[in-house]
């Protein structure tokens, strides 16, 4: 199940040219010196967002923050399993959140 995910993630950001995959063990995305999407060990994918689009999303989706070990993390919105079959969609999602970061004070 987690190599199907890992798949799943792997052909997402192949839709993004402006996007590289980091980490082995924990797949994730960053830019600006901030990571914006992540893969947990579940295979739960989280994206990151600002507080009004995390508010909307939750809503629109149906769904909630996204937790990685147990912790919830701040900012991240859990991408529902419906949404992992529309990857079209999903990376114009992955993009508002490299937008998002983007625009954030580099670190």
């Amino acid at each position: 199940m987690w190599d199907d995910k890992l798949k799943i993630y792997d052909n997402l950001i192949s839709k993004c040219s402006k996007i590289q995959r980091k980490g082995k063990s924990v797949p994730y995305t960053s830019a600006n010196g901030y990571m914006f999407s992540i893969l947990n060990k579940d295979g739960d994918l989280g994206i990151r967002f600002s507080k009004d689009v995390q508010k909307k999303y939750i809503e629109d989706w149906g769904t909630t923050f996204f937790k990685s070990h147990g912790a919830t993390m701040r900012g991240y919105v859990l991408v529902p399993e419906s949404m992992l079959h529309d990857l079209d969609n999903l990376a114009t999602v992955l993009m508002e959140s490299y937008h998002y970061v983007m625009g954030l004070e580099p670190k």
